[in-house]
């Protein structure tokens, strides 16, 4: 058995145990999550990540073809595709926040759905990442195509005003449902079907799934082509193609994966994100910059040396807008909510966002 056959089957174990115990733990509780559990099951997810990192740094082998240490360039790309793809989908955290709240789903039936959307997100990853890697093979062109639109969305990120609301009733599939079915009166029924009088209806939480999935696909189309350029770009000399595969699924299914329980405690960290579109939107002009810059050679060759360097600069750019989240105080919009200092939050950061 190969060495990247025994990485895979690894991981594939510990992400089907941890999936499974957390699934368990959460589908057989009797009381809401709360700040703590969820801070201490994100923090497993992360150190989980971490370690599979460590690992592929301390025992994968050296490529023959390739001139630095392979394993250090693993790992450096891993971690880094890891923070990235993380630091996207905590962002997309408030696209479900105001999903759940527009569509009143009760807080303990939303990790039913975040846990199916989850996975329908881990498959379209997945598979949007075997598809855009193969095209990339193909026609390296497209590499440059992917890095002109990480460019286009990191600005579009940063200039867009936080005046724009979101209505997710305006989804089509939602629509197009609930012409189709009848849906059953009851808001808070915890199933996607029932039947009143022998007919079957479909449910609110089943037109949630289908927003959350339609969701699932836009973000998909979002992060891959950020996926991409952080392990593609630099790596042609270096890593194969199953090495590179194999870091992008993994490192896209971890940082997946660690969103589920940072979801519950996110109404009371929210806080702490103010300023994290900022930081995505630099370390999505930085990965464009740094993909469309294969068509300078020194600049290329700094790259393919120096895997660390956007390591260093992805991890601080998060680290820095985290801390100016916490420095600098959030204006005051609305009044304070006696008595509820988790709406307050809530509210406060959802007002600022305009959700």
């Amino acid at each position: 058995m190969s060495t990247i056959t025994i990485f895979w089957v690894a991981f594939v174990v510990t992400f089907l145990i941890v999936y499974a115990i957390d699934f368990y733990v959460t589908n057989h509780r009797r009381s809401n999550i709360n700040v703590k559990e969820s801070l201490m099951w994100t923090g497993l997810w992360i150190l989980i990540a971490l370690l599979f990192g460590l690992a592929v740094f301390l025992f994968f082998p050296q490529n023959p073809d390739s001139p630095v240490r392979t394993a250090s360039v693993m790992a450096a790309k891993f971690i880094s595709g890891y923070l990235t793809e993380y630091s996207l989908s905590v962002d997309n955290l408030f696209v479900f926040l105001l999903i759940f709240s527009v569509m009143d789903i009760k807080q303990e039936n939303q990790p039913k759905l975040l846990k199916l959307g989850i996975l329908v997100a881990i498959i379209l990853r997945i598979l949007f990442i075997l598809v855009g890697m193969e095209l990339v093979l193909r026609f390296h062109w497209v590499l440059y195509l992917l890095g002109i639109v990480l460019i286009y969305t990191g600005l579009k990120m940063l200039l867009s005003k936080d005046n724009q609301t979101v209505d997710p009733k305006n989804n089509v599939l939602y629509k197009g449902a609930i012409k189709l079915f009848q849906v059953d009166p009851d808001m808070h029924t915890p199933h996607f079907f029932t039947k009143i009088n022998g007919r079957r209806h479909i449910t609110h939480m089943f037109l949630t799934f289908l927003i959350i999935g339609t969701t699932d696909i836009i973000f998909a189309l979002d992060s891959i082509p950020a996926i991409i350029g952080v392990i593609l770009e630099g790596a042609e000399s270096l890593l194969t193609g199953q090495e590179e595969q194999f870091l992008a699924i993994t490192s896209n299914v971890f940082a997946v994966m660690g969103l589920i329980s940072l979801f519950f405690a996110l109404r009371n960290i929210i806080t702490m994100f103010r300023f994290l579109k900022y930081g995505i939107s630099f370390i999505l002009f930085f990965i464009g910059l740094k993909m469309l810059s294969g068509t300078i050679p020194p600049v290329a060759s700094f790259f393919t040396s120096k895997s660390w360097f956007s390591l260093v600069v992805i991890l601080g750019t998060l680290l820095i807008s985290i801390l100016l989240s916490k420095i600098i105080p959030p204006k005051k919009i609305l009044e304070p909510l006696k008595g509820n200092e988790e709406k307050n939050n809530e509210a406060e950061y959802l007002e600022e966002k305009n959700f």
